[in-house]
């Protein structure tokens, strides 16, 4: 049960949080993740994987760093990786802070790897996934359209688009939309640290090619506002699956 907790309380951070880290162009990174004996190089590997997601990646000499993030240290995000190992399994808590200590995203980890470097790189490459494309010429569109006379029924607009465009259910389990960039999103379980299927676009408009969380592979669709996957049957035909908006 405290297991079954711990992962529905990182999924909640994830659907709370996960959008807005696209929101900084600037991302901090120590030279050293302080809870790992050894650095198994993960803090290149962090910092490579982020510049892929078109984030700056600041290290080292403060001094050196451009005048822009120099200059307010909140347009910052802090990142950091924490050893969850267990006996069975290399594990680990990926997080990003702003500049007054909030948690802006929380993502956890796992690899059967047992080599320590391969093992926790993969972990981390896991926990990555939800971490979005850097996009910070939205923020300054947002608050422009935020802005207003009237901001609080535009802010309110907002948000209430969001959760409903983002939540889905098949009427058996529900699932949080995570869109990673233009051409890929997710869906996450509420009680599952992994996605259940990921998305990546095809070249005709609203279908993809998904990859099951059972490694499993088919195709997804829009249809009336819903998501349907095609799942695929023992016996070589497929069943259709449709995740409604809620």
């Amino acid at each position: 049960m405290k297991k079954l907790s711990i992962l529905i309380l990182t999924i909640c951070s994830i659907i709370s949080f996960g959008q807005k880290i696209s929101d900084y162009k600037y991302v901090s990174i120590p030279e050293k993740f302080q809870t790992f004996k050894s650095s198994f190089d993960l803090e290149n590997f962090l910092a490579n994987t982020l510049k892929g997601k078109k984030y700056v990646i600041l290290q080292g000499d403060k001094l050196k760093w451009p005048s822009e993030a120099r200059g307010n240290s909140c347009s910052i995000i802090n990142a950091d990786v924490i050893n969850d190992k267990t006996m069975l399994r290399n594990r680990v808590i990926l997080e990003f802070k702003d500049c007054n200590g909030k948690t802006i995203l929380e993502s956890k980890g796992n690899s059967t790897i047992k080599e320590f470097e391969e093992g926790f790189q993969d972990a981390l490459k896991q926990a990555l996934v939800v971490v979005p494309i850097s996009n910070p010429v939205a923020i300054v569109a947002q608050k422009e359209v935020e802005t207003p006379v009237n901001s609080n029924v535009s802010s309110t607009v907002a948000v209430s688009t969001e959760n409903t465009a983002n939540k889905y259910s098949n009427g058996k389990f529900d699932l949080q939309k995570v869109q990673i960039d233009n051409s890929q999103f997710i869906l996450v379980k509420p009680n599952s640290s992994l996605p259940f299927a990921t998305f990546k676009a095809t070249t005709k408009a609203d279908i993809f090619r998904v990859k099951l969380e059972n490694g499993n592979s088919t195709i997804g669709y829009f249809e009336n506002r819903n998501i349907v996957i095609e799942i695929p049957q023992a016996n070589g035909e497929y069943a259709k699956e449709v995740f409604t908006g809620k």
